[in-house]
């Protein structure tokens, strides 16, 4: 495989992207590019093909024909330098519930192949980060849905990747915890300066975080633009619901403890 890397006009780009299980086609000529430092969101219900995109541009997926670059690097010729520069909370349950968040957080860092010269350093700065230092020393499965969360974001951090994916970020979380979450990730991408791509089937956690969004309905982009442009071209009073419903002619309309979260995220389709 090659190693060269092209200079990148965008730090997440794809192009042309299509995938098929079996005979079926989930992800249909899909093309987008993301620049450094941007919140994307990719907007749509469960089952429109998000999740099978992300998976495909975090290495974990192959692709069915198209291409796409990370930071300048091939996702299909260069998988081992992508997986070096991103991180990835999937939609499922990642932590081990019967870790502590600290057990947790240094399996991840040893995977990642953190020497152990900067692996304490780099797991104090994740947890502080994410404010889970005050429980790293408890079980998991002791975990509100909200911390759980957290400390997953923590743990796709301790290598320092440029690029974080978040596949439905807030589901199963209550009102409260989702929007401590999403404090936290307007820090990362503003402080830290973490380019972010998101996917949600919540229009409000869309227009909340995301710079640029694309609406995706059976597996292609309907229509992708600022969540201000787009409801704007409906006029002053439209939310991004109707600017789906508009698109679409559908709408996103469709939730606690480590059980509560494990029980809703263990059944989230993968499509």
């Amino acid at each position: 495989m090659s190693n060269t890397k092209r200079d990148p006009k965008y730090i997440v780009e794809a192009i042309e992207l299509k995938h098929y299980y079996g005979t079926y086609l989930a992800v249909d000529h899909i093309t987008f590019g993301i620049k450094k430092g941007m919140t994307f969101g990719l907007i749509g219900p469960n089952g429109a093909g998000k999740s099978t995109i992300i998976k495909m541009l975090t290495t974990l997926l192959p692709i069915t024909s198209g291409e796409c670059y990370i930071n300048g690097y091939s996702v299909t010729q260069n998988p081992l330098e992508v997986r070096q520069c991103i991180g990835y909370v999937p939609q499922l349950l990642s932590a081990d519930g019967e870790l502590t968040g600290y057990e947790n957080l240094l399996q991840s860092a040893k995977l990642y192949g953190i020497s152990r010269q900067y692996r304490q350093k780099q797991i104090d700065e994740a947890l502080d980060f994410m404010n889970v230092r005050d429980f790293k020393d408890k079980l998991v499965n002791s975990y509100s849905g909200g911390m759980i969360r957290r400390l997953e974001i923590a743990q796709s951090l301790v290598h320092k990747p440029i690029v974080l994916f978040l596949d439905e970020p807030s589901v199963g979380l209550d009102p409260a915890a989702r929007k401590m979450l999403w404090e936290h990730i307007k820090e990362l991408n503003k402080r830290m300066k973490v380019t972010i791509l998101m996917t949600t089937h919540d229009m409000e956690e869309a227009d909340t975080l995301c710079d640029l969004v694309a609406l995706i309905h059976l597996g292609r982009i309907i229509v992708m633009d600022t969540p201000g442009n787009l409801k704007v071209a409906l006029g002053p009073k439209a939310t991004l619901d109707d600017v789906f419903i508009f698109h679409t002619g559908s709408s996103l309309k469709e939730h606690g403890d480590f059980g509560n979260v494990k029980e809703t995220r263990s059944t989230i389709s993968y499509l």
